[in-house]
């Protein structure tokens, strides 16, 4: 036989606007089932001891237990004794205020199903609404949705944050550098220079570049340099000598030895395929 809840929503609880409720719901002895809804759920028991089992899994329940309840989550379980719990809802919207607030991508973000959870902050807040329930929301509506907001802040925060690529540089930095390095490659370049160009430090200029471009500063600027010298070569109209100093090389070998190693070819080679010749 399935037991019928009852839920018990608070008379003259305040309608927050963020989506933050809490009900009360009494439960007999027997199958105990919570259909699907669109908001998150907590359940907190708030009652004597509870003997049950879901499945194969034998259980007590006893006061302060929590149960975390997704949207569009169901459950069901079975009870051998009468309980009562308190029903805090969240709304979704609630959820993405909260990620919005800590820096979180709302779109992201997102709770994960939990049994017999204890944490003591979700308590706090659980008995603080309660308490306010009871005595008929003297506070009002701000000190509910305070509270709504800070346990959706509290549940992101437990949490995984979802995994993501590891930051590089921004686009507008990403842009500034590359272009004074290509603006520059005749010139002799340091980390500390382009390290201001970003405005950030030498140290994290070599951990960001290299996570934005794959390859280190001082490589990316010995590859632009190689196709600098490559295209002057091509164009036929300068010696090698002269190539090396307009690329930024250090001399004519220093070249020669980057080339060959970027390119496989050397700058004779190269030199063998302009138009002038």
């Amino acid at each position: 036989m399935q037991a019928t809840p009852t839920q018990e929503q608070a008379a003259g609880a305040p309608r927050s606007r963020l989506g933050m409720r809490l009900e009360v719901l009494t439960t007999p002895a027997g199958v105990i089932s919570i259909e699907a809804a669109d908001d998150h759920r907590l359940k907190v028991h708030a009652g004597s001891p509870v003997r049950g089992w879901c499945g194969p899994h034998r259980f007590v329940c006893t006061r302060g237990d929590i149960d975390l309840l997704p949207a569009g989550y169901s459950h069901a379980w079975e009870e051998e004794d009468a309980g009562t719990s308190l029903i805090l809802h969240l709304s979704p919207s609630l959820l993405r205020r909260a990620a919005m607030d800590m820096g979180r991508n709302p779109d992201t973000v997102g709770l994960d199903p939990r049994h017999q959870l204890r944490d003591p902050q979700v308590e706090h807040i659980a008995w603080a609404l309660d308490a306010e329930r009871v005595a008929g929301y003297p506070s009002g509506l701000l000190y509910t949705e305070s509270l709504g907001l800070a346990l959706a802040v509290h549940l992101l925060g437990r949490a995984a944050a979802p995994s993501r690529s590891p930051r590089g540089l921004s686009r507008q930095q990403l842009r500034r550098v590359t272009a004074y390095i290509e603006e520059h490659l005749d010139q002799s370049l340091s980390l500390e220079r382009l390290a201001g160009v970003a405005e950030i430090s030498a140290s994290h200029l070599k951990t960001l570049f290299k996570r934005s471009t794959g390859l280190p500063v001082h490589e990316y600027v010995v590859q632009r340099r190689v196709e600098r010298a490559k295209a002057l070569l091509l164009r036929g109209d300068l010696p090698a000598s002269q190539v090396a100093i307009e690329a930024g090389f250090a001399h004519q070998s220093h070249m020669a030895r980057c080339m060959r190693r970027v390119l496989g070819v050397t700058p004779t080679a190269l030199a063998g395929r302009s138009p002038a010749r």
